[in-house]
């Protein structure tokens, strides 16, 4: 191991100092299936998703918003707060930081799962899209529910959003 010249050595010993790794003349390419440049949608027509700082965390924050859900007929939580997490993640990632539980409020305020008496159209149109999400295997059908939410609606504070939601949920999806 390198030392500093002023420790002492025993007179036996071969001491080797830091040599840098010989260089290589030919360039960089991001050829591994992890590496993630350039933009996601061009490259995989929006299959990826929204990456992001430290995703696993909003898994955290959902216990924290789960008992704030209004739930109509037939609709089940699990599938709710999958996909108020990918509307989430899709915030936090806009923003370029991880997520917190203000993108779950917004997401959840969108969709009209805080709104005791959403409209009877939201909830239908919402029953459709988010029935089966939980699952998996049913990732395109979760993509779609966070593709539904424009930027311009992700942008918005929790109050801006619930504001936003009562004059007009249309205006906040792109459906």
């Amino acid at each position: 191991m390198a030392a500093p010249d002023y420790v002492p050595v025993k007179p036996t010993d071969q001491p080797r100092s830091y040599a840098s790794p010989p260089r290589r003349p030919d360039e960089w390419i991001a050829a591994r299936p992890g590496e993630v440049v350039g933009d996601v949608v061009e490259r995989d027509e929006g299959r990826m998703g929204s990456p992001g700082p430290d995703q696993g965390y909003i898994l955290t924050l959902t216990p924290l918003v789960a008992d704030e859900v209004n739930l109509a007929e037939r609709e089940h939580l699990d599938d709710v707060l999958a996909g108020a997490v990918a509307v989430g993640l899709k915030r936090a990632s806009s923003y370029g930081r991880a997520p917190i539980v203000h993108d779950l409020r917004v997401a959840l305020t969108i969709w009209g799962y805080l709104d005791a008496t959403p409209a009877p159209e939201l909830v239908e149109l919402r029953r459709k899209m988010f029935e089966g999400v939980a699952n998996p295997h049913h990732y395109p059908e979760l993509r779609a529910v966070a593709d539904a939410v424009p930027e311009a609606s992700l942008r918005q504070t929790p109050a801006q959003a619930d504001e936003a939601h009562r004059a007009d949920w249309r205006a906040l999806l792109a459906v």
